[in-house]
């Protein structure tokens, strides 16, 4: 399936709440007030967030008069134009090789299962992958992901349930620098910005990475579920007062109609959605490219 496919398919529910609607919206054929206020609700419906739903919107009302825009055709072109020029300025980010990529987030998102469609993503583009087992925290963790390891070819550095966290990303280190690997993913337990112990065992891992792999391109990115919506934003904040995040991994793309969340994160955060999860299986992860994001949308 092809790319543009894959994201508009993973949109599909986002779509039948947005673009079809803004059809609805404009059958009585007039920009007026109303519909101002009802795109706004539907902008904000749709996870894109208060402040940037109201700033689109006021940004449309200045296209509509200088272009005298009228059709429903006309006003979601200005919507994509609108969105492209908001992407347009926020960073982006290139793996760059040698690679340890360091995945975090809460409970749930799906971090493993987003390891495991990595290390698929990266083994396609031919590079040399290996699993880092870091959530000894959780029970059965390490089997999950060595499920993944065996499903997708990978290797995987792992001790015992309980282990230190940062010794075993010392050995992912150690083994990776050995077998020359292309790309170190390292699994790291879930936890929320309370559970303190946990989150000052990221700061450790960070610091044994800086220390023991100072060579390797470093990549940290959250994990956020989109069908949490706008709940999944606060995470990034959490997170990124004890490490610094580079980069969002966006899973269950396919599973929202609230995939607009897209927006806020890159413009309020200032921060990349690096890969978004397009659906179940390990090849359902896909680089983000705004403009196909955007054409998915409509």
């Amino acid at each position: 399936m092809g790319l543009f496919k894959k994201i508009g398919q993973a949109l599909s529910k986002t779509r039948e709440a947005f673009a079809r609607r803004i059809d609805a919206m404009l059958s009585h054929g007039q920009l007026d007030d109303d519909f101002y206020d009802d795109l706004t609700d539907l902008l904000i419906s749709c996870d894109i967030g208060v402040r940037t739903s109201m700033e689109i919107v006021d940004e449309l009302r200045v296209q509509a008069r200088k272009e005298k825009i009228r059709t429903s055709e006309d006003v979601k072109n200005a919507l994509k134009r609108i969105l492209t020029e908001e992407f347009s300025s926020l960073p982006k980010i290139e793996i760059e090789y040698p690679a340890i990529i360091t995945i975090i987030g809460v409970n749930g998102v799906g971090k493993t299962t987003t390891i495991g469609k990595l290390a698929q993503y990266f083994k396609n583009q031919k590079k040399e992958v290996s699993l880092v087992a870091g959530d000894t925290f959780r029970a059965a963790a390490a089997d999950q992901l060595t499920q993944w390891a065996e499903r997708t070819k990978t290797r995987i550095i792992k001790q015992t349930e309980g282990a230190d966290a940062a010794a075993v990303v010392f050995d992912g280190i150690t083994s990776a620098k050995a077998k020359g690997t292309d790309v170190l993913l390292v699994d790291t337990a879930g936890r929320l910005h309370t559970k303190t112990n946990l989150m000052e065992e990221l700061k450790k891992i960070d610091k044994i990475i800086t220390k023991n792999y100072p060579e390797a391109n470093r990549y940290n990115l959250i994990v956020l579920d989109a069908t949490t919506g706008q709940n999944a934003l606060s995470q990034i904040s959490a997170f990124n007062d004890f490490v610094k995040i580079d980069g969002i991994v966006l899973t269950k793309l396919d599973g929202t109609a609230k995939g607009g969340v897209v927006v806020p994160i890159e413009k309020e955060y200032h921060l990349p959605v690096v890969f978004i999860g397009t659906g179940e299986g390990k090849d359902d992860l896909e680089l983000f490219d705004p403009a196909e994001f955007i054409n998915g949308l409509f």
